[in-house]
């Protein structure tokens, strides 16, 4: 039986209940359990992939194509595993699956109502979903997080509260346990603990029990406060536990285990009656012991290697999270402390020095003092140009630089203009009368319809026969394939790819499997100038950081850093994060002359379609031995 904590919070949303989930999986995992997690937002959209960045933070991207919140970033992080798009549950999710039913007549002419109805199908979903292996090994997961977004309280939140009450009858109380994250704010320098008084209350009345109080602070929780909670909450002194600022979010699984949080859950969950293979639990013991060396030697950090990110989205940094996280990860194995510096790519361009100087010349100023640059993600016009310039900067002063997506396409753009000649060059997505469309719009996506109507997922990107020079090629270990995921709907047109690689400099070491699309390029007379189509910062781990990432941070810090990395992942450094079974690519057509030559399963690579004919092969075979046997 699968254990179920779900961990949900008051007083205000963004609180860190994510971490805190994250953290109480990665502690429970190194304890040799197998953990996967839920994330519930109660929002009406299907899915994160038509938000804005800046409305909810970055669209985080899973193997499987399935468009999220940035929470399962953090769960895959964490806990090294892969989630798929049922692991997060949205308010619309669920109520388009409950109107398809209505429709096809499955309540049997009942009234359908958000109880029981609708309510019944979160439980569903959430028990469905808890029991798909998400680690590799086939197993099923022995515990579940779930993490309810938003406010205990929220109107749009209550068919959600109300379901997990339920639920706990569902599973029982031995399989059912509740952490309720609030907030402890200081006034007067005081810590005043009503605000969490009063959530707990109405967690209470909607028929919920914290098992666990995290209490979130900025400094350290006080024995009095903690005393306090724990009178007025109707806890022990042992089930509140005090989340206090720390200078880096990887310390909070280790703030958490010295409270006592593993031994808790032992007792509350009777951990200890699941059978637990010895060599998961030593493997636990191992993590637990790098996590904490990565996290101490980060504090004994000293050098220091300065970034700057051009981007569209500065003025929510979550927008560029795993972004952020990626660099993070790569300057940790570098041994440097991370110096990121924001810059909006709008505030380089010309325009700017007009409208505003001084944010013009601060852009430039930060921009021209970088050791790397990188430019990420985006969709539409704005700020391109400031992009276009922050490339011609990095290629011509020979700055280490990193292109993902956005990036990977203006590197494209300023080489055509400036390298070869191609003055107007542009994106037929930036400037749709463009003269020559170098980046083009991808034949088979829907002009109409926007929700999961990309190029999603997990992608093989094949290197080129003459590439076992190529910088980014020895970081992926010198293998013929990587596999990233991808999250667009342009590309660069396959007419300009001759004429692109006719100067000498440039070249598309990496495309897909029929090499009719472009996915990694790199300039060969350079310290680090890589870009790629794909988001290769989805596959980030801690302890097993992204190739291109690990790159730019390596040759900001020096050539013979940079030469040390690779020789390591040569040498088995770099682990590809992703389980076999996720290696599938949807079955397509070709769309250029050069591609129609080619099979999709180049290289050993699996294609969906062939994969769904082989298991069903098997069923057939199977269900003929067994008529055979009766």
């Amino acid at each position: 039986m699968v254990k179920y904590i779900l961990v949900c919070g008051g007083v205000i949303s963004g609180i860190g209940k994510g971490v805190i989930a994250s953290s109480t999986g990665l502690i429970l995992k190194t304890a040799g359990l197998k953990v996967t997690a839920i994330k519930i937002d109660p929002y009406m959209n299907i899915d994160a992939g038509t938000m804005a960045p800046t409305e909810h933070g970055e669209v985080y991207v899973l193997n499987d194509g399935g468009e999220t919140d940035l929470d399962l970033g953090n769960y895959e992080r964490y806990l090294d595993v892969s989630l798929n798009r049922d692991n997060n549950v949205t308010t619309g999710k669920v109520y388009q699956h409950v109107i398809d039913r209505e429709r096809k007549g499955d309540y049997l002419g009942k009234t359908v109502q958000i109880i029981p109805h609708l309510t019944n199908a979160i439980q569903d979903w959430i028990e469905r979903v808890s029991k798909i292996p998400v680690d590799g090994t086939g197993e099923e997961p022995d515990v579940c997080i779930i993490e309810l977004g938003g406010t205990v309280g929220d109107i749009e939140s209550m068919p959600f509260v109300e379901a997990m009450r339920q639920f706990q009858f569902r599973v029982g109380h031995e399989n059912f346990a509740l952490i309720y994250v609030s907030l402890i704010p200081v006034v007067g320098g005081e810590q005043k603990t009503k605000p969490t008084q009063a959530g707990v209350r109405d967690l209470r009345g909607l028929g919920l029990l914290p098992d666990l109080i995290a209490c979130r602070c900025t400094d350290p929780l006080l024995t009095a406060t903690m005393e306090k909670v724990s009178m007025f909450c109707h806890v022990s002194p042992q089930q509140v536990l005090g989340v206090h600022n720390v200078s880096s979010t990887y310390h909070v699984p280790l703030l958490l285990q010295q409270q006592g949080m593993l031994n808790y859950f032992k007792k509350r969950l009777n951990l200890d009656e699941i059978t637990v293979n010895d060599k998961f639990k030593q493997k636990g013991e191992e993590f637990m012991g790098r996590w904490k060396a990565l996290t101490v030697g980060q504090e004994r950090l000293f050098d220091t290697v300065s970034i700057v990110l051009v981007g569209k989205y500065t003025t929510l940094e979550d927008s560029y999270m795993s972004v952020v996280k990626a660099l993070e990860h790569a300057s940790m194995r570098c041994g440097r402390k991370l110096e990121l510096q924001w810059v909006d790519s709008s505030d380089l361009e010309p325009q700017t020095q007009t409208s505003n100087p001084v944010k013009f010349h601060d852009a430039w100023s930060a921009l021209c003092s970088a050791k790397g640059i990188i430019v990420p993600g985006g969709f539409g016009h704005r700020g391109t140009e400031g992009m276009i310039a922050a490339v011609k900067w990095a290629r011509e002063q020979k700055v280490p630089f990193l292109g993902i997506c956005l990036g990977f396409q203006v590197a494209v753009i300023e080489w055509a203009r400036n390298v070869c000649g191609l003055q107007d060059a542009n994106s037929a997505e930036l400037v749709p009368e463009t003269i020559h469309p170098v980046i083009c719009f991808m034949p088979e996506i829907s002009k109409t319809v926007m929700g999961g109507n990309m190029r999603l997922g997990l992608r093989p990107t094949i290197f080129e026969p003459k590439t076992e020079s190529s910088k980014l090629r020895k970081l992926y270990g010198s293998k013929e394939v990587a596999w990233e995921r991808h999250r667009h709907r342009y590309e660069v047109e396959p007419k300009y790819v001759d004429e692109l690689e006719s100067k000498d400099g440039l070249r598309f070491i990496g495309k897909d499997e029929r090499g009719e699309r472009m996915q990694m390029l790199e300039l060969d007379d350079h310290p680090y100038f890589v870009a790629l189509q794909a988001h290769p910062e989805f596959c980030s781990r801690p302890l097993n950081p992204s190739p291109p990432f690990l790159g730019l941070i390596a040759a900001a810090c020096g050539s013979s850093v940079l030469s040390d990395q690779i020789k390591l992942n040569e040498n088995g450094g770099y682990v590809d994060p992703h389980p076999e079974e996720s290696k599938v690519v949807p079955a397509s057509q070709a769309h250029t002359a050069q591609g129609k030559n080619k099979k999709q399963n180049v290289d050993g690579i699996k294609v969906r379609e062939e994969v769904e004919g082989d298991l069903k092969e098997k069923e057939q075979q199977l269900d003929g031995v067994t008529k055979a046997s009766e």
